[in-house]
């Protein structure tokens, strides 16, 4: 019980820190306002955590175990086709971003651009996200040349790294103008014009 207990305790820390992480940064978010929000003691998290760098490593984990799950869910939907699996995902991505009006973009794409370029640790942490990532639509634009759904353009590799780019940086761009506007024109250029396969129902007009 004490076991479960102390597993409740260093995940609700991470749960709070994702939270204030996500909404102002790594740099910016103290560990005393941490422990604040969270109610635990400062000799409590260092309990759990040397340090403020692997406090930032366990929440970069626990998203990315968590963002596994949910791109599966999508991804490996094998009642849909390949292509459109990922457009279910972009469409997905799209209508919780304006839900909660572009208060948050992508936890990783926006640490990485905060800590990338000096902090090698994150840097290599979030690579391997990103690289992961990448390799989860690789499969589908590969399964879907496979079943000639993609026949022209680069190979699935290719196409995977520029597709995970531009979404990235589309969801920045629309966290900065709080609109989906650049999430629909990377969707219309990416489906529509670069692999010429949108599949999707009409939803821009709704929104």
């Amino acid at each position: 019980m004490q076991t479960d207990t102390k597993k409740d305790t260093r995940n609700h820390i991470i749960t709070v820190g994702t939270e204030m992480i996500a909404l102002v940064g790594y740099n910016a978010t103290g560990l005393d306002a941490i422990l604040k929000k969270a109610g635990v003691p400062k000799g409590s998290f260092y309990y759990y955590f040397p340090s403020k760098e692997a406090f930032g490593l366990a929440v970069i984990e626990r998203f990315a175990e968590r963002y596994d799950s949910y791109l599966s869910s999508f991804l490996e939907d094998t009642t849909q086709t390949p292509l459109m699996r990922i457009q279910r995902y972009c469409e997905h991505v799209i209508l919780k971003l304006t839900e909660t009006n572009f208060s948050r973009g992508c936890l990783i794409g926006t640490l990485g651009q905060e800590l990338a370029g000096h902090h090698e640790l994150f840097r290599e942490k979030l690579d391997a996200i990103f690289h992961a990532w990448c390799q989860r639509f690789a499969t589908c634009f590969r399964e879907a040349t496979s079943q000639q759904n993609l026949t022209d353009g680069p190979d699935p590799d290719t196409l995977a790294s520029f597709f995970l780019a531009s979404w990235e940086g589309a969801i920045l761009r629309a966290k900065v103008m709080k609109s989906p506007e650049p999430l629909h024109d990377f969707k219309t250029m990416m489906f529509s014009r670069i692999i010429g396969a949108d599949q999707s129902s009409p939803q821009r007009k709704k929104e």
